[in-house]
Formats: structure tokens, sequence, C-alpha cells
């Protein structure tokens, strides 16, 4: 056995004919030296079993005096090339030299806030846009490169797992799965008959609609990864009201139990935009996954007496607003500025007799006490999807009408109601993602009487379409002047039937100055990207959809301006619209113009008052005060009753053009407001309870140090661009900005 010296962590060393470097896992094998080669990559790492093989301290010759040294920018090269080839192993950051993007300064605070945790229990709840999916993956590439884990999974909504792949593929460089239902079985097929697909691939994408089961959830549980990042965390809370939603509470739960394998010691980061989606009760619940003890925070925690809470939850908890992170240490991060306009448009003659009718059909059949609670339950819903279908096109309204109530397969009360709250008022599905089909509204009774009386009213809303549609037009001047300003607009529409008649109409009317493109839930996910990125090949474009592109896809590089051609039920909706395009990495800075918002209405079409008055001017109100959207507050409830007691209680019609002082003397109105004020009052409780600039401050400061070693011993992003440009440029080698 041949005498081997020490190699320490870092050590350049000779071996095999060339100079390696050690690496940090070569101190857990004594006769083991783990090297990468000097100037090599991540692939070339290998391992030299010291008593085999011979390695020696590197030895390099000193420079001759003599020799060509060459000129200042060469000698710069040179050491620059020397410098950035050690992006890997030095510096107070492993991860950094493995990923494709520079971070902000502000998200390597939920980084930092990880690393001082054993295990990392952290949530993750920064505004919409800052870039919270690059927080999370930091602190995941992160654990990898420094060996803490070596496995992980994202738990997700489905229609949200190909954006987080793309990520951790194009970003991070982390090639993960995805395990769907779509796709379980195939993955499977590569597994042994011992083996799990979660021991079998390191790395996976998981939606819930998978682990849904008892088998799947439990064969989770036994093989889960040691790292777990969980988006869209919210839906993960401890709520009564949805079982869903609890059933998701204790898959967590059990993950993170000492009772499991691994459970005491796996790390978990949630992430959401909304914590506590209007309920207190839903946010200590997730606050209980980070820490027990959370669970026994006293409800006022203001006062220096309860500092040691406010503390001990900072250690896990980090939330800033879009304003908070402008101007962040000593770096500007340019966020769009958004401009919101709202139009109106007024209903021609024939469509405001069609909506008096059907207001007319809806209350005669809302108020039949004739029929069992179930069925009047699936009138109730019926009703709500005709009225919301009329107000979008004359295409949905048709389609609606001829179509049998989605509410009617549900076998009793609760699921009658079940379904149609999550259709009317916007409610993301539990296992799929969000729905553009019509709702229906034949209630599914034997009654050919109200059977002629849907068909009459489906060929009063056909002929409709076209010149006697006002909104269409006014849809259609707007995007004109949208585009003659230089803006690439989206239209959000809630059905497929709105979406396509429309798109169709504009590609028309705009054939000769834009491209039009419709995506609809009828495209496959893959397909919709697709179609997206090749809009972007037209100077002038379009894009009309339906809400199944107000998440899961980035807009941000190829639109700016937003179109809400149908009010949404559900006031964040329309946030999470305008957050495709208002979001960071928007090219349209301040300096350029501001993203554009246009929020389309009847002026005399009641159905577009109440939703308007009650619901999205209310939650735009505290969007400006507080700088963050809050859900509307409980559950819908509220909301139903508003708008019963505003459409179906009192004789609304189209002549009232939202004169909506009636408004004021609504009592369940009056609930839901009251009810959303207390809801803004405890958020803006708790933004000034756990402000970062006052629990993070130390944070904040180490932040600032870590920047200036990583850029002194690295370089910044700046130096690789000046690098990498000048040796294309001595190479004569073309290249664009």
């Amino acid at each position: 056995m041949n005498e081997q010296p020490n190699f320490d962590v870092g050590a350049l060393v000779h071996a095999r004919g060339r100079e390696w470097v050690v690496l940090p896992e070569s101190a857990h094998e004594p006769d083991m030296l783990i090297l990468r080669p000097l100037g090599g990559t991540d692939d070339e790492i290998t391992g030299i079993y010291l008593p085999l093989e011979k390695v020696e301290h590197a030895q390099f010759s000193l420079p001759d005096p003599s020799a060509d040294m060459g000129n200042q920018l060469t000698c710069r090269l040179l050491r620059d090339a020397v410098r950035l080839g050690f992006r890997s192993g030095a510096g107070p950051f492993r991860s950094l030299a493995a990923i494709a993007v520079e971070p902000r300064p502000y998200q390597l605070v939920p980084l930092l806030m990880a690393l001082k945790l054993d295990p990392v229990r952290l949530l993750i709840a920064d505004d919409v846009g800052i870039g919270k999916t690059i927080e999370a993956l930091l602190v995941a590439r992160e654990l990898l490169d420094r060996g803490e884990v070596r496995a992980m999974t994202i738990l997700c909504p489905p229609h949200l797992a190909d954006q987080w792949q793309k990520a951790m593929t194009e970003q991070f460089h982390i090639d993960a799965v995805l395990v769907l239902s779509s796709t379980a079985a195939r993955l499977e097929k590569s597994c042994r008959q011992d083996q799990s697909l979660f021991e079998r691939y390191p790395f996976t994408v998981v939606s819930t609609d998978y682990i849904k089961s008892e088998r799947r959830r439990e064969e989770f549980l036994r093989t889960c990864p040691d790292l777990v990042i969980v988006d869209e965390a919210h839906t993960c809370s401890d709520l009564n009201q949805r079982s869903a939603s609890q059933r998701r509470h204790r898959l967590l739960k059990d993950l993170i139990s000492p009772r499991r394998t691994g459970g005491d010691t796996r790390h978990l980061v949630l992430v959401t935009a909304t914590p506590h989606s209007g309920n207190e009760q839903g946010f200590r619940s997730l606050l209980g996954l980070l820490d027990p003890e959370l669970l026994q925070l006293p409800e006022e925690l203001a006062g220096d007496a309860n500092r040691k809470h406010r503390e001990r939850l900072a250690k896990h908890f980090v939330q800033r607003r879009r304003g908070d992170l402008k101007a962040y240490l000593d770096s500007v991060t340019v966020f769009p500025e958004r401009v919101e306009k709202e139009e109106h448009y007024a209903l021609s003659r024939d469509y405001r007799d069609f909506i008096d009718k059907v207001l007319a059909y809806c209350r005669e059949t809302v108020q039949d006490e004739s029929v069992g609670r179930r069925q009047h339950r699936v009138r109730w819903w019926s009703a709500l999807a005709l009225l919301r279908a009329i107000s979008s096109s004359p295409a949905a309204a048709v389609a609606t009408l001829t179509n049998r109530s989605r509410a009617a397969a549900g076998d009793d009360e609760a699921s009658v109601d079940a379904e149609g709250r999550r259709q009317t008022f916007d409610q993301e599905g539990d296992e799929s993602e969000i729905t553009d089909v019509v709702m229906g509204a034949d209630p599914g009774e034997n009654d050919d009487r109200l059977r002629r009386r849907l068909k009459r009213l489906a060929e009063h809303a056909e002929q409709l379409k076209g010149a006697k549609d006002h909104k269409l037009k006014e849809a259609t001047a707007w995007t004109r002047e949208l585009l003659s300003d230089g803006y690439s607009p989206i239209l959000f529409c809630r059905f497929i039937d709105t979406a396509e008649y429309v798109g169709e109409h504009l590609r028309k009317k705009l054939s000769k100055i834009a491209e039009v493109e419709i995506i609809t839930g009828r495209l496959p996910a893959e397909e919709r990207e697709r179609k997206v990125n090749a809009l972007g090949e037209h100077e002038a474009r379009v894009l009309v959809c339906t809400d199944c592109l107000s998440e899961g896809i980035n807009l941000q590089h190829l639109f700016d301006s937003v179109m809400h051609y149908d009010l949404s039920w559900n006031p964040t909706r329309h946030e999470q619209r305008d957050g495709r395009v208002d979001r960071y990495g928007q090219p349209r800075t301040p300096d350029l113009g501001p993203v554009r918002v246009l929020t389309l209405y009847g002026k005399d079409n009641p159905v577009d008052g109440i939703v308007l008055e009650v619901l999205l001017r209310k939650h735009a109100k505290i969007r400006r005060t507080l700088g963050i959207s809050v859900p509307v507050p409980s559950n819908t409830a509220a909301v139903e009753d508003a708008i019963l007691e505003g459409l179906l209680l009192r004789d609304t019609s189209t002549s009232q053009q939202l004169n909506l002082s009636f408004i004021e003397n609504m009592p369940k109105a009056r609930k839901l407001d009251e009810e959303w004020k207390a809801a803004e009052e405890r958020e803006k409780k708790s933004r000034s309870l756990f402000a970062q600039n006052q629990l993070l401050k130390a944070v904040n400061d180490e932040v600032r140090g870590e920047l200036e070693e990583v850029r002194r011993a690295l370089g910044s992003e700046a130096d690789v661009r000046w690098f990498t440009e000048t040796v294309l440029q001595a190479m004569h080698v073309p290249f664009n900005e």
C-alpha cells in the first residue's frame, strides 16, 4: 500500500495525468477522494481509491518572465477565466454555479433562513410575480449541492406541474419527471416489482390527483424523498369546509411526523401568495406544519410582551409585498407599473330584452317552492350558470341553455352545492385544473314546458351574435387601440364558447394588422405552450383565452396588457390573470410605459353590476390600500346571498343601468362588506407585525455580506457578461444581445 499525503477539501491534486480539485464529499471517506477535473464539469466528477492509486499535490511551473505575456486584455481574460472556473467550488453558496439564473438579492433571504433551520420548515408567502418558484428552488439546489438531501419532490396542482418541471430543468439543472395520472403507469413500468417510482426517480413533480387514493398515499408516505416543496400551500390548510383540503393537510402532517420514516428530519417548504386565504384558522394550521408550537401562538401578537413569539414565527415565515422589494439593499429591481381602467358598453335593445326574459325565468324557477330541496338547489345553480353565460356572450348563452346542468349530477344536496360553488365562483378543483366549459342551465327535470322555454331562449340568444352584441364590438375597438399603442393584449374569457366566438371575430376584423390565437381547455397543456410561443414570431399579436392560462404559464415576455372580457365571480382570478403579465421579467418597464389592464362591463347589465360592485371593486380597493390581494372572506355563502338578494329576489332589470344605490340597503351585501373589512384589518395587522424590515434585519444584513463575498470571489453578472462577450468578439463569433 502506498503512503499517501493528506488532502484538504479544495486542494489541487495530480492523478491520472491531470489536475483535480478535492470536493467536500471526500471528508466522509478516509480512503477515497472525490475529485472534479480542474476546469471540468460535474459530469466528470470521479472517485479515486487511495490504497490503489497514487495521488500527489499538484505543482505548477512558475511564469517565465522571458515568455510572451500578452497584453492587458489577454491577461485579464486569463485571470477571469480562472476566477469564473472556480464558481462551483468557492463562495458561501455551492448552488450558485449550478443554476442558470442570477437571483435577485431579496431572493436569497428565504435561502439564508432555510440554512439556519434543521430540518428546513419554511413558508414562503411573497406577493404574486416576485419569484417564489426561484426562491424555493434555490433552497432545494443548495441542499442538494451540500449533500444534505439526495432526492426531492414538488407537490402542486396538475396544471402547474409543467411550469415547475421547466423551471427545475432550465434554471436549476434538476431533471425531474412528472408524476401525473396520465404518466404514472408509464413510469411504473421502469420500476422493479419491489420498487416505488419515488425510489426509482429521485426528482419528481407530483400532482395532488396522483396521490389522492389511499394506496398511492401510503406508497408516497413510505418512500417520500427527504425534501418536499408544496405549491399553492393554502389549499393544504385544515379547514372544516373542504374535505379535500383536510386530506392534503393530513398528508403533510404525516410526511413530517416522527412516527414516519424520516419524518422528523424531512425538509418542508410551503409556497403560496395567499397564506391566509381569508381564514385565520387555515393560516395557523399551515404554521403548525412548520413548528407545532406555532399552533399555540396567542391570538394577539402585538407589543413587547409578544416579541419572542413574533421572532419565533419569523424564523419560518417570509412574506413581502412587491413595494418592499423594489429597492432592496443596494439593488433596484424593476417591476412593471400597472394602469387599470374600467370601460363599459351599452346593451343593444334586443340583448336587453333577452336578459330581462332570462332574469324573469330565473326568478320564477328559484322562487318556486313546489320542488324538493335537492332539486331546488339544482335550479339555483342552474339559474346562476345561466346568468353568468348571458353576460359572457350569446355563444355561451346558447351552449348553457342547451346543456344539462352539471350540478344536476349530484346525488344529494351537499354534492350539488359543492359542484355548483366550484363552477359558479371559479374555485379551483381539488384534482383538476380550472374548468372553462359551460355549466348548463337545464335542471334535468321531466318538464316539457320548461324545456320548450329554454329552447326559445336559446333561439333568441342565437340571433344576438354579431352586430347585436355591443360587448364584442367594444372589445374589438379596444383591441385595435391597444395594438396601435404598441401593446400585445390578452383577452380573458370565462367559457370556451365565448373565447372561440370572440377569437374568430377578431381574426376576421384584425387579419391585416395582427395574428390572433385562441387557447382554451380543449388543448393539452403542451399544445397551449407551443401556440403561445408561436405567437412570439409575430410583432403584432393578440391572445384570446380562457382561465386555463390564468395560472401555469408566465406570459410576460410576449404580452403586456390584459382585457377582462368576462368578469370573474372570484376576484382573486382577476389578480391571477393580471399576474401573467404584471410580474418580474416584464420587458415593459416604467420607462417604456405601464402594463395596461382593462375591465369590460355592461353599464345596463344588472349581472355585471352586482359582481362589479359587490366583489371586484371592493377587492381592487383593498389591493390598492394594502399592496396585496385579500381573498373573499370565509366561503362563498355570503356572496351567494348577496347575488340572490340583488338579482333574484327583487325586480332588477336592464333599465337600471348600474344605478346600484340599492346595494347599500341590502343586508346580506352589507354583511359581506363587513366580513371583508374585518379580513382587511386582520391582513393589515399581520403585515405590520411581520414586516421584513423589522423581523429580518439580521438576515438582510447577512444577505448583504454574503452577496459582497460572492461577487468579490466569483465575479458579478456584469463580469460574466464582459468575459463572454469579449471572448466571442476575439474569436470573431457572431452573437445577439
